[in-house]
This record gives structure tokens, sequence and C-alpha cells, in this order.
């Protein structure tokens, strides 16, 4: 496995473990909560060298933050995005298993 670059820790914040990530896991797919900042190209890169996997594409989505109330007062959730990272055919991830 190659050395990583403490940076790619801050680009690949926190797998996602949801209904849906799992069933798209089917098809070579793993989701990522990734840093509001990161770009795709910093996404590939951060995977392919933490989980030692080759990627074939990236896809991002920024969720709008909810607005919700707090303790009886407006607030608004933070804003987050998401990488879906398409792996090539044979490579696998196990987001259960953690960083």
């Amino acid at each position: 496995m190659s050395t990583s670059d403490p940076r790619h820790y801050d680009v690949i914040l926190a797998p996602v473990i949801t209904e849906k990530a799992t069933i798209a896991s089917e098809q070579n797919k793993v989701t990522f909560k990734v840093a509001a900042t990161a770009t795709k190209p910093q996404i590939k890169d951060a995977v392919e060298k933490l989980f030692d996997v080759k990627v074939k594409s990236v896809n991002t989505l920024v969720r709008e933050g909810k607005k919700k109330m707090f303790k009886g007062r407006p607030g608004q959730r933070s804003d987050s995005k998401r990488a879906i990272v398409t792996l090539e055919e044979g490579h696998k991830i196990d987001v259960t298993t953690g960083l």
C-alpha cells in the first residue's frame, strides 16, 4: 500500500451508510461525506491513495441544510457535500471497517 498524505483525511470526512448508499454499493459505487471545498480530482486522488483502489469516476452533490426549529427558535442545518465514487471492476471498499 502506498503512503498516504495526511491531507487526504481532510478531503474525505466519513463514509455515508444509508439504505440508498448500500444499494449503490452493488454497482461498485461508494458514497462519502467530503469537505465543502474538495474538488473531483482531489477526491479521486484521496480515495485511490487511502483505500488502494482504482477510481473510474466521481460525482458530487451539495445537500442544502434544512430549516428546522431548535429549542423553539428557527435555525438551519449545515450544508453538506457528498461524493459518489464509482470504482473500476474488481475493486472494492468495505466502508464498515472505517479509515
